[in-house]
């Protein structure tokens, strides 16, 4: 009882008065105590009145639940609001519909004794774990607390977020981190380091299996990063959470160089940069509202079909402005996102890393309310160039809508790969191979609509008749061609009438035409019909079952 009375005290709670409320002195005892209140510690607990062992033991559940609930006490809460945060449970109540919380391990504490662990005891151990709903849809949770001990990993906080990732993938249900931790705890030793190799392994058994996303909410360094990064999608919240394997500290030291936790791992950093992170946001509640409207484009497991939206978007909705958005010619850049919202469900567009690698757009849509993944040139920015980063977020994009089953929808507006010593040596040729085997490995269905031009080997990487493609359309502005006119010709006819033969090269060439007669585009189709097709298209692919041959796994260009 006397390590119960002191960790009261240390939380800040009055263990004299809390033991005069619950009955288990009176007044006058609990002033009597051998062990003065200094508002941080008793040496003993007062002499209890005696009551039978269960009504003891009730009492005492009473008081463990509460110390539970209460973290790291008053004193670090009131910290976690000062720098804009909120507290693990706080969290977790706006991120879940209300009432659907169950907790797991509520009691569950760590066994560690060196180090003076044995007198830091927190029922719970530092993180909050359970399963819940978000607009009625079941999803398992865990919350890192950083008012107990840093939110640092334990042995037995690793068991207890390894108990819900177990659990989501054994009844198919999408996992939800809330990262908010220092790191492992270093009292701990190698018993912590073992627990993250745990959470790496379930990491990689759920992937392909259940949705995972991670939130970043605070500091997740060292080590703690590879769990995040190894999750399908990570949002990050601005400047109060930052993800980096070595710290200010340790760069200054091995490189000289002095770089703010916010430069090296922030927010910005990583949706604008380093592409770790998908989305972020201004504030805790921003985050968790966003995972709430993002959650409703996903499948609760790679076995269950995605959600289906009500919508009054009609799918015989004709748009006109389609046949003018695009201009003719193929040097003015413009925005896709344009063209994608006029196509999709009205306001249904969610982009994922929006910030990175801008000259592709990568987001979840709908079309008749079912969820589709879009995949689009962007030739506002690069003119559309296909790059390194551009190719990686496409791959991966790609590769997780085939793995649950939700079909592709992709808009090409592309004049090739971007040429550049830089590009080369940093591995365009085996980046670039990243997307064309995610887009030919790919099973689901998919629909391509050529808006404008399609160069080069850029034409069969983006989702081409050639790569399985179930439906491939052509606007009758798009070209078609292992590149434009002007190059080809003075390629072709040197020292010939260039501009004569430019003209002959465009009439022939920079159509639709050709590709149509041959077959690699299914149809020429009026840009405002776009929508109705591809609406009757996907609904036709619902049913789309494409063999595979049998192997252990494919071997992508990592």
């Amino acid at each position: 009882m006397a390590a119960l009375w002191s960790n009261l005290a240390r939380r800040g709670l009055r263990p004299d008065a809390m033991a005069a409320r619950r009955g288990w002195v009176s007044s006058a005892a609990a002033t009597q105590t051998t062990g003065a209140w200094n508002g941080a510690a008793f040496s003993t607990a007062p002499a209890l009145a005696p009551m039978h062992p269960k009504d003891a033991f009730r009492k005492r559940l009473e008081v463990e639940n509460e110390l539970a609930l209460d973290g790291g006490g008053a004193r670090r809460v009131a910290v976690q609001h000062s720098k804009g945060k909120l507290t693990a449970r706080e969290r977790l109540d706006l991120l879940l519909d209300p009432g659907s919380f169950r907790e797991y391990d509520k009691l569950k504490t760590h066994r560690a004794t060196e180090f003076g662990m044995a007198d830091s005891i927190i029922p719970g151990d530092g993180v909050v774990t359970g399963h819940g709903t978000i607009h009625g849809r079941r999803v398992f949770v865990f919350s890192q607390d950083f008012t107990v001990m840093g939110g640092s990993l334990s042995e037995t906080h690793a068991q207890k977020i390894l108990k819900v990732m177990e659990k989501a993938t054994q009844v198919g249900a999408p996992v939800i981190g809330l990262n908010d931790s220092g790191g492992a705890r270093i009292q701990e030793g190698i018993d912590a380091l073992a627990g993250y190799a745990d959470v790496f392994l379930q990491n990689v058994l759920s992937s392909g299996v259940v949705p995972q996303i991670s939130l970043i909410m605070g500091p997740c360094a060292g080590g703690a990063v590879y769990s995040p990064a190894m999750t399908d999608f990570v949002f990050m919240t601005r400047r109060t959470s930052y993800m980096f394997v070595t710290g200010p500290d340790v760069v200054k030291t091995v490189t000289n160089e002095e770089v703010t936790q916010e430069a090296l791992g922030g927010a910005d950093t990583h949706t604008t940069l380093s592409g770790v992170a998908h989305r972020s946001f201004e504030n805790d509640i921003e985050t968790l509202r966003a995972t709430r409207e993002f959650f409703d484009y996903l499948p609760l497991s790679w076995k269950t079909d995605g959600p289906v939206v009500q919508t009054e978007d009609v799918r015989d909705r004709v748009e006109p402005s389609l046949r003018h958005l695009v201009p003719d010619d193929a040097n003015v850049g413009y925005d896709m996102c344009s063209i994608i919202n006029k196509v999709v469900d009205r306001n249904s567009l969610f982009e994922i890393m929006p910030n990175a690698a801008k000259n592709i757009v990568t987001g979840f849509a709908r079309m008749e309310g079912r969820t589709v993944a879009v995949i689009a040139n962007n030739p506002l920015h690069l003119a559309g160039c296909l790059d390194i980063d551009a190719s990686v977020k496409a791959a991966r994009f790609v590769r997780f809508a085939n793995a649950f089953n939700i079909p592709i929808l992709t808009f090409v507006d592309v004049p090739g790969f971007l040429p550049g010593t830089d590009q080369e040596h940093d591995g365009i040729i085996r980046h670039g191979a990243k997307l064309l085997f995610a887009y030919a490995e790919a099973t689901v269905p998919k629909v391509t609509v050529i808006t404008r031009k399609a160069y080069g080997g850029a034409y069969d990487v983006m989702s081409s008749k050639h790569l399985r493609g179930d439906f491939n359309y052509a606007w009758p502005a798009a070209e078609i061609a292992v590149m434009g006119a002007k190059g080809a010709v003075e390629i072709i006819f040197r020292g010939g009438d260039v501009e004569k033969e430019t003209l002959n090269y465009t009439e022939k060439f920079a159509n639709p035409l050709l590709a149509a007669q041959r077959g690699f585009v299914d149809d020429i189709i009026d840009p405002a019909e776009t929508r109705v097709r591809i609406c009757e298209d996907l609904e036709l692919l619902r049913s789309k079952d494409l063999g595979e041959v049998s192997r252990k796994h494919s071997n992508v260009p990592l």
